[in-house]
């Protein structure tokens, strides 16, 4: 509770209408904070956002204030509040935001990893091959890159990224952040996703480190790849020799190769 600053207080405090993610959490969360609210309260979700924003587009132009809160996170990050923002920028009404906990700077922060450059890719598709692709394309990004992701698909899109980017490569997985039980667990993504093999819970931010620079291009490898395979080894156990010696992800190089063979 003492992440609440005094600014988030008035905005709460002062505002006429406040579009609430989850409405039983934001009267849970001011109840907690002892304070009382005066402006009335609308449901704003993933489900209801589109058809909210007239509504409370017109609440601004008639001069009223309007706050947007969600449940565990910062609003319009992966979060609902884009698109009132965009249609509030559209008609010439300022916007602001209140300063406060941040999944995706904390966990950057707290992680350990460079924090110089940082790309941040949010959610990952939940069907298992296209985040595959997504993960692969992604093995050779040099900056440090911040995903979310749910508890229960913790596990696989960990395994997902330790195939695409190596068990090796160093990661951070940060669960319920600047809330009652944060935790932080750091390790090779190998290592990380054996231990999210039991039970997670929680909101889920994963930091993994940028691709360190490969000694040769990834055309280069694949071929070097490819004539491993010509010499009577196997593309899976090629991949994986090449992929030990340069550096690169050997997922995203076995995949590489497939597709130069086809």
């Amino acid at each position: 509770m003492a992440d609440a600053s005094p600014a988030l207080l008035d905005a709460l405090t002062g505002a006429d209408v406040i579009a609430a993610e989850d409405t039983r959490r934001l009267r849970d969360l001011c109840r907690r904070l002892g304070i009382e609210l005066t402006g009335r309260i609308v449901s704003y979700f993933d489900g209801n956002e589109a058809s909210r924003v007239g509504v409370l587009i017109d609440a601004l132009h008639a001069g009223e204030r309007v706050v947007v809160a969600t449940d565990a996170g910062m609003p319009s990050v992966s979060d609902p509040g884009f698109r009132v923002v965009q249609a509030a920028i559209a008609a010439g009404i300022r916007v602001t935001a209140v300063p406060g906990p941040s999944a995706v700077l904390t966990a950057l922060a707290v992680s350990g990893l460079p924090t110089d450059r940082f790309c941040f890719e949010g959610f990952v598709s939940r069907k298992p091959g296209e985040r595959r692709r997504v993960l692969g394309a992604l093995a050779r990004e040099e900056r440090t890159m911040v995903f979310f992701e749910a508890p229960h698909r913790l596990a696989a899109f960990l395994a997902d990224a330790r195939d695409a980017f190596g068990a090796d490569r160093p990661a951070a997985v940060c669960r319920e952040l600047t809330k009652t039980y944060e935790e932080v667990i750091r390790g090779g993504l190998g290592e990380l996703a054996a231990w999210a093999t039991g039970e997670v819970r929680g909101e889920i931010t994963v930091v993994v480190a940028g691709a360190s620079g490969p000694s040769i291009s990834a055309e280069d490898a694949v071929a070097e790849v490819l004539a491993r395979v010509e010499s009577g080894e196997r593309l899976k156990d090629a991949a994986a020799a090449v992929a030990s010696a340069t550096g690169l992800a050997k997922g995203a190089l076995y995949n590489q190769a497939l597709q130069a063979r086809g």
